[in-house]
């Protein structure tokens, strides 16, 4: 819901006059901040007026007052030194016991202090327990005061108090936050309390590597990172991190066994979704006394990768995948609620999720434009010849159909983006002037429209597309069409290149436009001098293209952020566009493979789904 002021909610949902209020503070251990809301004798009341509100479940008394309840409350979130000093009309019990521990003292919590439900909405927190993580965030806060050279906000000091104590627990950890809340500096903060327990070990993409040495000496100038690309790795001095790429841990990964690492940290961690390939078994065999998995997307398609994220932090309690599944997996893809709660409050001691409406109110909103384009003449008959041809080829069963259902999906998707991209065929004569590329697909004129305004206004804009050969085509033609020089940042360049693209973009006089892969330029990077989006071409899961959203959307992004998708009508892109609507309850934790859904369907069925339709 969007944020609004404690002032605003007071206006329109006031207490009833004569009835008594008592100011409420709770807890939020997620977030190290306090929910302070009042209590109007037997219902919540609006909240005081003292900062923006959330609307927060939290644990109140029935309206009979014979039991406790779970209820959605107007909040007013305040941080924790500012309670003390907020003006509250009548602080209630639970306000002055958390003033008094603020201050160094000691007094009982009403449940009031803690009223937060576990992940099950069964239970509430106990007193014990949020007095025990304020009391230990609050010394990490302070620890971390001159442990690094940034400020660290409220949660980001949760996220690294919470890694201790999962790793004390647990042996492992998965923060999960979403893209653009810091996961990095978190990280950075738990491995400068543990410089010296021994040396620490990065893994994540290579791209990512410069980018963590970046963030090292930056953040934490005391800790020495070096970079490793596989040449012999002997003694390792004192308060070092080494960073390596998962290329790099999976060709020479038996070098690092020769050493026991205090810590490893997986960045992306979603690259060791299937434990059955090479790098994630190479992953697990490393020896470290704390594992620690950082994704944006714990889970891109199936339920199994979050197994394998939580079997690779912490084996002891997810070592059974044979149990996993049957406790969850399948009861959630049955649409069990239940299962999904159980998971939720199973995961909560090692996964901790927070997203940007919770916990970085100060980021600008986005905005959504879904356009829908229309194919040219020339489009719908390389569409439907492409489609004629995957038909007399047949789609085969087993293994083989799901193969070639996408290279079926592939070419349907390039002839949206462009009829040049799919070479061959009958549709060759349609092409009198093969190299002219403005008139020729709907989708490329109205990019081109966005882009071409962009550029008026003075708007950086980033352009991701799934396909280099359609990358390469953006650039041709923005060179061709506005006479700019347009970088495309994908997964062939090096490190080096990589990072000479972002510095370069990033610049106040960088480049206008960045055309991005979408699986290289998903990830990692920030790019906050652009507050505009375009996919060029749709991806089955929406997280990916969400993630990848919040290359701009981040903390340092000043603007409203504008994400355009394109949808070419008629086609299978507007059956991928429906599944992005179809999204259910349980879709945080889950999400099925498009392609895999396709392929399930018999010849009939799948016909249809990819026939161009002829009208809309």
């Amino acid at each position: 819901m969007p944020v609004r002021t404690a002032a605003e909610v007071r206006e329109t949902e006031p207490s009833p006059a004569g009835v008594q209020v008592a100011g409420q503070a709770t807890y939020l251990l997620d977030r190290h901040m306090f929910a302070l809301w009042n209590w109007a004798s037997r219902a919540p009341g609006a909240p005081p007026p003292v900062g923006d509100v959330e609307r927060l479940a939290l644990v109140v008394p029935a309206p009979d007052h014979a039991k406790f309840e779970v209820a959605e409350v107007d909040c007013a979130l305040i941080e924790p030194d500012k309670l003390a000093g907020a003006p509250l009309d009548s602080p209630g019990a639970s306000v002055e016991a958390w003033r008094t521990r603020i201050a160094g003292g000691d007094a009982a919590l009403p449940i009031a202090a803690h009223a937060v439900p576990d992940a099950t909405g069964t239970a509430v927190t106990s007193a014990e327990h949020a007095a025990a993580v304020f009391r230990h965030t609050t010394e990490v806060a302070a620890e971390l005061r001159t442990a690094l050279t940034a400020e660290l906000r409220p949660y980001q000091v949760r996220g690294v108090s919470w890694l201790r104590e999962a790793v004390d627990a647990h042996g492992g950890a998965v923060l999960a936050d979403e893209m653009g809340l810091g996961k990095t500096l978190q990280a950075i903060g738990y491995l400068v309390g543990r410089a010296d327990a021994g040396p620490q070990l990065v893994v994540c993409p290579t791209s990512l590597v410069g980018n963590w040495a970046h963030e090292i000496a930056r953040f934490a100038p005391d800790l020495k990172a070096v970079a490793w690309r596989g040449e012999p790795l002997e003694a390792i001095a004192e308060r070092t991190v080494v960073l390596t790429g998962y290329p790099t841990l999976r060709l020479h990964g038996p070098a690092l066994l020769e050493h026991q690492w205090a810590t490893a940290v997986f960045d992306e961690a979603q690259v060791l979704k299937n434990p059955r390939t090479q790098v994630s078994k190479a992953a697990r065999t490393i020896a470290a006394d704390a594992r620690i998995a950082l994704t944006g997307t714990p889970v891109e398609n199936r339920l199994e990768e979050l197994w394998a994220l939580l079997n690779l932090v912490a084996p002891q309690l997810f070592g059974h995948k044979t149990q996993f599944r049957r406790r969850f997996i399948r009861p959630i893809a049955d649409g069990s609620v239940a299962a999904a709660a159980r998971l939720r409050g199973v995961i909560e001691p090692v996964v901790l999720m927070r997203k940007k409406s919770q916990v970085a109110g100060s980021l600008p909103p986005k905005i959504h434009a879904d356009l829908i384009c229309d194919l040219t003449e020339e489009q719908q008959r390389r569409y439907d010849r492409v489609l004629e041809q995957a038909i007399d080829d047949g789609f085969g069963s087993g293994a083989q159909r799901q193969a070639r259902v996408l290279a079926a999906l592939t070419a349907l998707k390039q002839v949206c983006n462009h009829p040049t991209l799919v070479a061959g065929g009958p549709a060759d004569a349609d092409d009198p002037d093969a190299g002219e590329l403005a008139g020729r697909s709907g989708k490329l004129d109205l990019c081109t429209d966005i882009v071409a305004n962009n550029l008026e206004t003075g708007s950086p804009t980033l352009i991701f597309t799934q396909y280099r050969k359609t990358g390469e085509l953006l650039v041709r033609h923005f060179g061709e069409q506005f006479g700019v020089s347009v970088p495309f940042f994908h997964g062939g360049l090096n490190s080096d290149q990589r990072a000479e693209i972002v510095r370069g973009f990033q610049a106040d006089d960088g480049p206008k436009v960045l055309v991005l892969s979408l699986k290289a330029g998903g990830t990692g990077l920030t790019l906050t001098r652009a507050a505009d989006v375009i996919h060029f071409d749709r991806w089955w899961n929406p997280a990916v293209e969400a993630q990848a959203s919040d290359r701009v959307h981040r903390i340092g992004q000043t603007r409203t952020v504008t994400v355009t998708t394109l949808t070419t009508n008629t086609t299978v892109e507007e059956h991928i566009a429906a599944m992005h609507s179809r999204k259910s309850a349980l879709s945080d934790i889950a999400d099925m493979s498009g392609v895999a859904e396709l392929a399930k369907l018999d010849d009939d069925r799948l016909i249809a789904t990819l026939r161009r339709k002829r009208s809309s």
